[in-house]
């Protein structure tokens, strides 16, 4: 096997330091030649000039899916793949200008269609007088996806509406998304590298801390509630869920941990509570109530139907039969009382309550009043007084007549009921464009938590079936109801509160002096149909006896 020489141009053989020159070129040229087909990213050698491909190495040729013979007999621009760069054509002025030049993300387009993303870097240098180009491709496809993957992760856990933050081992913060920020007021610049415990300091028991811990190195997650504080200082309710960052051996290297402000859904979850509860509370107190109303409309049928039965008895005197009639009107008037009360609370259950509003004389109202229950006073031995606080001219207004007056007969009525021995007293002043009328008795008083509760529909004072006194209880209910419908308000205290001497309790009540000309009416909050009510008009004279005695 022979061996091939090298020779000058004349044919004969180089001597000395320029044969060896010329045998270093050949081994560099080899060299080249080897790294150039062996290389793992794409080469390109271009004109400088022209742009027309001189070589191609098959890392590239396979890259773009092209054969080699497609790349030697075109022009870069001519090949699918480098469209962007001939399409801007300061690209390539660049190329043909810079001696160094480098894109981090270069799309090219393959044989096939597909995009790809090339970190593209060129050289300009000199080969046998004429400036050519060298360009390294290297596929990075995959890495940008990657990166495009993990960007778009990351965009949405610091966009997610939860806090998400990880710490290490150490505690330290390593990631906090922007939610943490809203939630717990530090920026991220500010947490990362601060321990967790002091940015989000929570109450926890250390059997609680150690149980958590126990999970996450058991590689396993753990969910719960805290109450943690801001960096204000401010405390919240927190549903916080942690999960273990394990690495390849399966240790744990650090805590992420999800977490919520609660403080809405806390608070609705109270609400709910609170509602259930009043609900069981009003089923309660409506099968007390209808059982009470069973019992309190039973015991007055019975004297009717008793003492009827009675009146058959031949031999019955005059005065017998007076004094069961007298028993048999006495039980009547006590069962319409109490069928009229559930009329009216049924009405104002199903808001069918209207406002009639017309021109009263409050002195005549509360006279009239005096008047009507001072028998049934004096029968029980009782002193019953009024004041008439107001001027003529301050008495006259236009409201409801008929629910003012409803309204005080029931307080009179409940205040000669529970007052076994002293005085009543009821009275009206003027206050602040609003009349406030009152009735004073010198019964037991009111306890302090049946203040409120007296006023709530199927509630009394007591509620058991052997209660002293008699009664459907829905007066001051009712009482409540009109009064709101009104524009007013009402409430009781008891007189021993201003003076430790005196007993019972005063019953207050307000209306406004006159109503506004177009009003929405409410009862207990619900907004009636206000077309019932009638405006006021002008008025020449006061009602009769406007001058009514001051008793008292």
């Amino acid at each position: 096997m022979s061996k091939s020489t090298v020779t000058d141009n004349q044919g004969q053989k180089p001597k000395g330091k320029k044969s060896i020159l010329i045998k270093k070129l050949l081994a560099s040229e080899i060299r080249y030649r080897r790294l150039f087909e062996s290389a793992k990213d794409g080469i390109l050698i271009l004109d400088a000039t022209s742009g027309k491909i001189i070589d191609v190495n098959p890392f590239l040729i396979d890259l773009l899916g092209y054969t080699k013979q497609d790349f030697t007999e075109k022009s870069v621009w001519e090949i699918g793949a480098f469209q962007d760069i001939y399409e801007n054509k300061e690209k390539f002025l660049e190329l043909q200008q810079t001696k160094y030049v480098r894109y981090d993300d270069l799309p090219l387009q393959t044989s096939t269609g597909r995009i790809i993303h090339v970190e593209f870097v060129s050289n300009v240098y000199i080969e046998d007088r004429h400036n050519v180009i060298q360009c390294n491709i290297r596929d990075i496809t995959e890495r940008t996806n990657i990166q495009k993957e993990i960007k778009f992760q990351a965009d949405l856990i610091n966009n997610v509406g939860q806090a998400v933050i990880a710490t290490n081992l150490q505690g330290k913060v390593i990631y906090w998304n922007k939610a943490a920020e809203k939630i717990y007021g530090w920026t991220s610049a500010e947490a990362i590298g601060q321990n967790i415990i002091h940015l989000t300091p929570a109450r926890q028991s250390k059997k609680k801390a150690n149980d958590i811990m126990r999970k996450l190195s058991e590689g396993k997650k753990w969910a719960g509630e805290f109450f943690v504080k801001r960096k204000d200082g401010s405390s919240f309710p927190a549903f916080v869920t942690d999960t273990p960052m394990l690495n390849s051996n399966g240790e744990l290297t650090g805590v992420i941990g999800i977490s919520s402000d609660i403080t809405e859904r806390k608070h609705a979850e109270t609400e709910l509570m609170k509602a259930k509860m009043k609900a069981e509370e009003n089923d309660r107190l409506k099968s007390t109530f209808l059982a009470n109303m069973s019992h309190e409309i039973r015991t007055p049928m019975n004297g009717i139907l008793g003492f009827a039965e009675l009146l058959r008895t031949e031999d019955l005197s005059g005065e017998e039969q007076q004094r069961f009639i007298g028993i048999i009107e006495k039980s009547g008037i006590r069962m319409l009382n109490i069928i009229n009360d559930i009329i009216s609370i049924s009405k104002i259950e199903s808001q069918q309550i209207e406002v009639s509003v017309s021109q009263i004389n409050v002195n005549i109202q509360i006279g009239y009043i005096y008047h009507f229950f001072k028998l049934e006073a004096e029968q029980k031995k009782l002193d019953i007084s009024f004041k008439n606080g107001l001027p003529n001219e301050d008495a006259v207004i236009f409201t409801d007549k008929e629910k003012v007056y409803a309204v005080l007969t029931n307080l009179v009525k409940n205040a000669i009921k529970f007052t076994q021995t002293g005085s009543v007293e009821l009275g009206c002043l003027k206050k602040e464009g609003f009349l406030e009328f009152y009735v004073k008795d010198s019964g037991p008083g009111i306890q302090e938590i049946q203040k409120e509760i007296i006023f709530e529909r199927f509630r009394q004072g007591s509620e058991s079936f052997n209660r002293q006194y008699e009664g459907a209880g829905l007066g001051l209910a009712i009482s409540k109801a009109y009064v709101e419908m009104l524009g007013g308000k009402i409430w009781v205290i008891n007189n021993a509160d201003k003076n430790e001497n005196d007993s019972g309790a005063t019953f207050f009540f307000t209306i406004p002096v006159n109503p506004p000309e177009k009003t929405n009416v409410f009862i207990s909050g619900a907004r009636k149909n206000n077309s019932s009510i009638v405006q006021p008009k002008s008025f020449n004279k006061l009602e009769k006896n406007d001058n009514i005695i001051q008793h008292g």
